[in-house]
């Protein structure tokens, strides 16, 4: 299964974007959306590498609540 995972954008070099999401950071290209239609604070869905989707605060936390509820699930908690 692969999904995508919502991530804040910190940084933007070029066509590369710097995310952040739980702690974590990783790069992901911005060639599905180009650098002008996302900014520094923005939430981007990040697929196998590449921002995919510009999505607001409120979604990425949607998304990360239900995550969060997986991950717990298969825990056994």
């Amino acid at each position: 299964m692969c999904i995508g995972i919502p991530m804040q954008i910190i940084a933007i070099n070029g066509m590369v974007a710097r995310c952040e999401a739980k702690g974590a950071e990783r790069d992901a290209t911005l060639l599905l959306l180009g650098p002008d239609e996302v900014a520094v604070g923005d939430y981007v869905v990040v697929h196998l590498g590449h921002a995919i989707e510009r999505i607001d605060a409120a979604r990425a936390a949607e998304a990360w609540a239900l995550y969060d509820e997986m991950l717990s699930a298969g825990q056994g908690g």
